[in-house]
C-alpha cells in the first residue's frame, strides 16, 4: 500500500537505504524540479512511517549529494545536482595516488581522452558547419603568453570548453571540467619534467590546424597526440 507515492515502511524505521530510495522515487514518479518543494518533516514521517532521527540522518545524505536542499526555516526542496562529490572523491584518490603508483591520476588523464577523442567527429562536423572564429583567439592568446615563457592555464580549458559547448551536452562539460579541476591540483607535483609553454601553444594550434582540414581522424590523431605529452610526465 502506498501513501501519496510514498511505500509506508513496515519495520524499517531505521533503514537509511529505505528512506533514501523512496525520497528518490518520490522526486523521480513526479517529474520534480530542482528548487521544486517537498512534503514538510511531519508529513514525511507519517507517509513512510519512520522516526524523525532516521529521517534527518537519510535526508542530510540527499543533501550531501545535492539530491534535495534544505532551506533552514524555508521547507525542503529538490536539489540541483552537481558533480561535487565526484570532484571531491577525484581529488582525494589524485592526491593518495600521488604518494603511490599515480595509478588513479594516470585513469583521470585516461578517462578524458577517451571522451574528447570519442567525440571528435562530433567536433568536426559543428566546426566545418559553424566555423572557427571562436578558437582562434584563444589560440593567439595561448602563443603570445609562451611567447613570454607563460603558462595558459585560462586559455587552455576555453579553447577545449569552446570544442564541447557546441553540442549541446552539458554533462560533458561537467565531467571534463571536473577532471580538469582534479588534475590541476597534482600537477605541479607530477613527477617528470613539465612541457613548456611553447610545448602547450604548439599542441593546441596542431589541434586548430587539423579541425580546419575536416579530418575527423587528423584531429582525434592529435588530440591523442595532445594527451600523450601529457602522459609523457607520468611515465619518467
Amino acid at each position: 500500500m502506498t501513501t501519496g507515492g510514498l511505500s509506508r515502511a513496515r519495520g524499517a524505521a531505521g533503514n537509511q537505504s529505505f528512506i533514501r530510495d523512496q525520497m528518490k522515487s518520490y522526486i523521480l514518479e513526479r517529474g520534480l524540479k530542482a528548487g521544486d518543494p517537498l512534503p514538510n518533516e511531519q508529513e514525511l514521517m507519517a507517509q513512510l512511517g519512520v522516526g524523525r532521527h532516521p529521517l534527518r540522518e537519510a535526508m542530510k545524505a540527499l543533501q550531501a549529494v545535492g539530491i534535495i536542499e534544505i532551506r533552514h526555516g524555508y521547507g525542503t526542496y529538490v536539489g540541483e545536482v552537481s558533480l561535487q562529490s565526484l570532484e571531491d572523491g577525484l581529488a582525494f584518490r589524485m592526491s593518495q595516488s600521488m604518494a603511490g603508483d599515480l595509478r588513479d591520476v594516470q585513469n583521470v588523464l585516461e578517462v578524458r581522452q577517451a571522451i574528447e577523442v570519442g567525440l571528435a567527429d562530433d567536433v568536426v562536423a559543428h566546426f566545418t558547419s559553424h566555423g572557427y572564429d571562436s578558437l582562434e583567439p584563444i589560440v593567439e592568446r595561448m602563443e603570445a603568453k609562451a611567447e613570454s615563457g607563460e603558462y595558459f592555464p585560462d586559455e587552455d580549458w576555453a579553447f577545449h570548453q569552446a570544442l564541447y559547448e557546441p553540442l549541446g551536452n552539458a554533462l560533458v562539460i561537467d565531467l571534463l571540467s571536473v577532471f580538469w579541476r582534479t588534475f590541476a591540483q597534482v600537477d605541479v607535483r607530477l613527477p617528470g619534467a613539465r612541457y613548456s609553454p611553447a610545448d602547450a601553444a604548439t599542441w593546441h594550434r596542431d589541434l586548430l590546424n587539423t579541425l580546419q582540414t575536416g579530418d575527423s581522424d587528423a584531429f582525434a590523431h592529435s588530440m591523442k597526440k595532445h594527451f600523450h605529452g601529457i602522459h609523457s610526465r607520468l611515465d619518467d
